[in-house]
């Protein structure tokens, strides 16, 4: 239960790196993996309304020449983009977009992804002092080592100091 004087002791312990962390070619190697099994699959394709049969049904899938039911690409691609979180984004600051995402092959139950990202640019905005962009591309590969999807995204992130404007 929450109380007023908890609150007024608990130390907050910052998670996530800043703005000045992220200098382009910097490279992560998120360090968690995740194994997709039967019931994920089922239950991200029934929450998300998937109705096409190859995610639910065996001898579609079959039909359209897969060698099982596939996990949907876009479960892939959100827990892609959750394995590179505690690295990249934790700290917080606003999603800004993602592109050029590659879904390079089908994802199985049983497979296991991990991903890896690389800093690709980094600049401070003009009109929010104190942040900057960062974009990272990031890639995930199965479990024998075969690239799965890849993509682009960039979030705002907060610097540590904020930069004293320049007066003209």
């Amino acid at each position: 239960m929450y109380s007023r004087e908890a609150s007024m002791i608990t130390k907050r312990i910052p998670h996530g790196l800043m703005y000045e962390d992220f200098e382009p070619g910097r490279q992560f190697r998120h360090h968690w993996a995740r194994t997709f099994n039967d019931a994920d699959a089922t239950a991200y394709s029934a929450m998300t309304l998937q109705y096409n049969p190859i995610y639910f049904s065996a001898p579609h899938a079959a039909a359209a020449g897969y060698d099982g039911i596939p996990v949907h690409p876009m479960f892939v691609f959100a827990t892609t983009v959750g394995l590179s979180v505690e690295d990249l984004s934790e700290a917080g600051g606003p999603f800004l977009g993602v592109e050029d995402v590659i879904f390079q092959q089908a994802v199985f139950p049983g497979d296991t992804i991990s991903a890896h990202s690389v800093v690709t640019s980094r600049r401070a905005t003009e009109s929010r002092p104190g942040w900057g962009v960062v974009e990272w591309h990031t890639r995930a590969l199965n479990q024998r080592g075969e690239p799965v999807i890849e993509f682009r995204r960039r979030n705002l992130s907060r610097m540590r100091s904020i930069p004293q404007q320049v007066a003209s």
